[in-house]
């Protein structure tokens, strides 16, 4: 079968170039400016959530940053991460006055005064021996979840609230000790070192 050769109108629109195809960046741009502005709007909400729980917690007292001097031998000692306190009882309802819901690295001093909590590029805070009520193991807190076991809370009076914070540390195995510690010291049963106990040898992660 001999093929029919093209017309010439044809034959033009095969050899005709095609265009490529036009870029919107208007469009495109336009989409970008308005992802950001989202994205912008949604950093302001919670910004501006964050210090309306501020203002609200505003009859909260400030903790003490520093324990005294007299402060007593280190009894346990631990470093992790601090994420956040809470309305004891209620992880969700986070505190965020004074430094309290920012989250950070920190070092954990125990002893005989009570908790020292340093925070490298945040607020450091103390804890005193009898603000102290009570430790326990978790495993969530303030839209944090973890394994269980794998948080140590530890509850405490500030001025007229009760609240919860929580830790995690390097070492996960040492939250029970702690969470033994305390307790001792809140019941008014560990306030001094005493030597035979095991848990008065300070432990340090590494």
């Amino acid at each position: 079968m001999i093929a029919q050769p093209l017309s010439p109108l044809a034959t033009a629109l095969a050899e005709e170039p095609k265009s490529a195809e036009v870029t919107d960046w208007a469009a495109r741009i336009g989409w970008v400016v308005g992802l950001l502005l989202f994205v912008a709007l949604l950093y302001w909400l919670m910004r501006q959530g964050w210090k309306w729980r501020g203002t609200l917690q505003g009859d909260l007292p400030a903790p003490p940053q520093a324990p005294p001097e007299e402060s007593g031998e280190p009894l346990l000692y631990a470093s992790g991460r601090y994420h956040g306190s809470t309305s004891a009882g209620q992880w969700l309802d986070r505190i965020v006055a004074h430094g309290l819901g920012t989250r950070s690295r920190a070092e954990l001093t125990l002893t005989g005064a009570g908790v020292h909590v340093v925070r490298p590029g945040a607020r450091d805070f103390f804890v005193p021996a009898a603000q102290l009520r009570g430790a326990r193991l978790d495993k969530g807190i303030a839209g944090k979840v973890l394994t269980e076991g794998g948080l140590l809370v530890i509850t405490w009076q500030l001025g007229d609230r009760m609240l919860d914070s929580g830790f995690r540390f390097d070492r996960a195995a040492g939250h029970a000790a702690w969470a033994e510690r305390i307790g001792e010291i809140a019941s008014g049963d560990g306030g001094v070192a005493v030597p035979h106990h095991p848990a008065v040898t300070p432990e340090r992660d590494t």
